[in-house]
């Protein structure tokens, strides 16, 4: 492992941290590109497929909190997240070696398990240290996004021209850049004696553990899962109510682009308001925007659903973010952030099992569900406001000063 002190001496922690979001992004995108047709022409069937595609995620839900635990117990969130780079990238080496439904499961869950569990270690470890700093988070984690945009854009003409097997070694190679590019990560926690006399948050998770934080939480993990139905369900009913397939792939660039856009110039708002209140802006937006899919509008009308994205997702996820970091303090930054995320991610399956019993029943009226759960989102976070007890308020702050 480089020493910080010669890991990009001349480049800032800011860039450096932005660098590394480009590739864990963007390593995603080329899975969610290609992985279920390299499975089908493996002969893999769609409910082995599906399989394929939850095993990590369940994986992750039982480790991410341990995971978090002891990176925040660490000098430094580096250097969990160099381990968590180091695993994700050696493993997918397997897929030139396994084959068949066991061995690649075996594979990708080693593959994808700690690269979702380094999602909120990175984005804890990020934001405490661009706070330190007096810099900006979103401009750091936007990078993330324009990766995933890159990849997704350009790895799929790649891997059509080159062929079906060039996908394995496409696919390892950015697996094995981000765990690269992981050792020239900056040191992003504050040693003591720089530690902000502001940082007054809860410095165990039982603290704040209480029915007004979980609410607030709850209401993030329902907005960010209605996005999740999108993915799986968004691509089936445009071209079920007649899109055609050529637009559906700008459709769902816009949303990416949408959300770009939004955690680029988030500083310039110079909001002055509640994180929760943020949160709540955005299940209202969404449910306006789920609800309004249902009535199969056409394609001028999805385009500038699409771009509500700004709204529903990117502030919706930086409302949370903010949540988490003005309540609890460096100690346990990482291990609040992943159980907001395992709490995420749970809700999503559910959601999505969910949405597949309602497109069978209801088509494209399965919309109005989504809608009616991102409203329900809204009213937790509402209640999380109206239930906190006074006297929390010396806690810390819930304003999102940017």
């Amino acid at each position: 492992m480089l020493p910080p002190s010669l890991a990009a001496p001349r480049v800032s922690p800011e860039l450096r941290a932005a660098i590394y979001h480009f590739a864990v992004f963007g390593s995603t995108g080329v899975a969610s590109v290609y992985f279920g047709i390299w499975l089908a022409n493996r002969g893999i069937g769609p409910d082995e497929i599906g399989i394929l595609n939850a095993a990590p995620l369940i994986a992750m839900l039982l480790v991410n909190q341990l995971v978090g635990r002891i990176a925040d117990r660490m000098p430094d969130w580096r250097g969990m997240i160099i381990v968590l780079s180091l695993i994700a990238g050696i493993a997918p080496i397997g897929l030139y070696f396994l084959s068949g439904f066991w061995g690649i499961l075996l594979v990708w869950v080693m593959s994808v398990m700690p690269a979702f569990a380094l999602v909120p270690v990175i984005d804890a470890a990020t934001l405490r240290m661009t706070q330190r700093r007096g810099t900006e988070f979103s401009a750091v984690r936007a990078w993330g996004t324009v990766g995933f945009m890159v990849t997704t854009g350009l790895s799929g003409p790649l891997i059509a021209w080159l062929g079906d097997a060039a996908f394995v070694p496409i696919f390892v190679a950015f697996a094995l850049l981000r765990a690269l590019l992981s050792f020239q990560l900056p040191q992003f926690r504050a040693g003591e004696r720089e530690r902000k006399p502001s940082d007054r948050g809860a410095r165990r998770l039982r603290e704040v553990l209480k029915p007004w934080f979980l609410l607030s939480l709850l209401g993030i993990a329902i907005l960010y899962a209605t996005h999740g139905v999108i993915g799986a369900f968004g691509a089936l009913l445009w071209h079920q109510q007649g899109i055609a397939e050529g637009l559906i792939g700008p459709l769902i660039a816009t949303m990416a682009a949408a959300e770009a856009a939004m955690v680029f110039v988030w500083s310039r708002l110079k909001l002055k308001v509640s994180a929760r209140h943020i949160v709540i802006f955005a299940c209202l937006v969404a449910a306006f925007r789920w609800s309004a899919m249902a009535f199969s509008p056409p394609v001028w009308v999805l385009f500038g659903l699409q771009m509500l994205h700004s709204i529903t997702f990117a502030m919706g996820y930086l409302g949370g973010i903010y949540f988490l970091s003005n309540w609890t303090s460096e100690d346990i930054a990482a291990e609040a952030q992943g159980f907001s995320y395992v709490l995420q991610q749970a809700m999503s399956v559910l959601v999505i099992l969910g949405m597949g019993w309602l497109v069978a029943a209801y088509g494209p009226w399965a919309w109005l569900f989504v809608g009616a759960f991102a409203l329900l989102g809204a009213l937790c976070v509402f209640a999380s406001l109206r239930l906190q007890p006074k006297s929390n308020h010396p806690l810390s702050s819930d304003q999102i000063a940017v």
